[in-house]
């Protein structure tokens, strides 16, 4: 095989997700009320590719663990592809689903709700051994267990096989909860904001763990946060979703150091960085912090995903929004190197002027973005982020 065919293959998705789109129906409040839904992901694309990992960003409530969750297989798409190794997923149940579930495994936010309080460490990892048929005799489960342990450093191994969740410190759990779904030997693995709901002394060790196993394992890794510096530290590739729709991707280091769609921006200033304090008032605040340029307009709060805006949902809040924003979702503009934004501010066909979006740098814009910044720093992560 040659060079190049050997390079385009190891960069071939493992798993993709094409179009997704996801609706979960309410219950009725009113015996004769019409139905309604929430529109929790609407069209998201992204392609998870081994030795990779990519990020998926977004406030909460933007949808980001509905798409993991539809990935694992824990919800049915309402429409969209799945595909996995180029080949579309139907699982259903049975055998079929968990065949696919042994190569695609999904580590959740909290360890301690994610980890049966009732079982001991050897319980949560001989079961999926046992699942997968990788373990065929007690003295080979205790081999991969002490091995699994080892891999997400948890050493010596012996004092921890024994142990119950309630007797580890979180940051222990979740390297359980790691060396669970390893067990199963997958291709892909779902991360789940894995370490917000760990002491922040911890979560550089557990981000490091995640990254060596990735290069290790060849792991296909999707990574979801909130937290923009660890995208930009750990992936690869950074995908940015609001209110369940995608609006901008590419390499990780281009979105954030050149980000183009106005909620990116609107993200990026409300993220603390050091760079930004100054030794001058160059913005009149007396605290020698330099005010980020970009404003905002309307609503801080995000949309009703069961009344959504039309056409692109952050326009509402967009500082730049046209009439054609709230009529239509914005096509994807390629803007080179893998970067892309679904925005109408971009494109040759769609480009604006200065003078049309000049408004939004007025006086009353610049004031209305703390607020923005203010609601969307104090945000508490959820655990059911949809």
């Amino acid at each position: 095989m040659s060079t190049n065919t050997a390079t385009s293959t190891a960069t071939e998705p493992v798993l993709e997700a094409v179009h997704l789109r996801k609706v979960f129906p309410l219950h009725k409040v009113k015996p004769f009320s019409p139905p309604q839904v929430v529109h929790a992901v609407e069209d998201a694309s992204l392609a998870l590719r081994p030795g990779r990992a990519t990020a998926l960003v977004g406030e909460s409530g933007s949808g980001k663990t509905t798409v993991a969750r539809l990935l694992a297989r824990l919800y049915t798409p309402t429409a969209g592809t799945i595909r996995y190794r180029e080949e579309t997923v139907k699982a259903r149940g049975g055998t079929a689903l968990r065949a696919y579930r042994r190569h695609v495994q999904m580590v959740f936010q909290d360890p301690f709700s994610s980890l049966n309080p009732t079982h001991t460490v050897r319980h949560h990892l001989s079961r999926p051994l046992r699942i997968h048929g990788h373990a065929h005799s007690a003295a080979e489960e205790t081999r991969l267990i002490t091995s699994l342990l080892e891999r997400v450093n948890l050493t010596p191994a012996e004092q921890f096989i024994h142990k119950f969740p309630h007797q580890l410190s979180g940051g222990q759990r979740q390297r359980v909860a790691i060396a669970r779904a390893l067990a199963a030997k997958p291709s892909v693995l779902l991360a789940d904001e894995p370490v917000s709901m760990l002491d922040v002394s911890i979560r550089l060790d557990v981000l490091n763990l995640l990254s060596r196993l990735k290069e290790e394992e060849d792991l296909a890794l999707l990574f979801i946060t909130h937290d923009l510096a660890s995208a930009r530290y750990f992936a690869e590739e950074t995908l940015v979703m609001y209110a369940g729709q995608m609006v901008e991707g590419g390499p990780s280091e281009e979105v954030i150091q050149r980000s183009k769609h106005p909620y990116t921006q609107l993200l990026l200033s409300a993220a603390p960085d050091p760079d930004r304090f100054g030794s001058s008032d160059q913005q009149g605040n007396g605290k020698g912090w330099i005010q980020p340029a970009l404003p905002t307009s309307g609503s801080v709060e995000l949309p009703s995903l069961i009344n959504p805006p039309g056409g692109c949902r952050f326009h509402p809040r967009c500082p730049h929004a046209m009439p054609v924003c709230s009529q239509q979702f914005p096509p994807r503009t390629e803007l080179g190197g893998g970067h892309w934004v679904n925005c109408f501010l971009y494109g040759a066909e769609n480009k604006t002027d200065q003078a049309e979006t000049a408004h939004a740098f007025s006086p009353r814009g610049k004031a209305s973005l703390e607020n923005t910044r203010s609601t969307i720093t104090n945000r508490r992560p959820s655990k059911e982020d949809k």
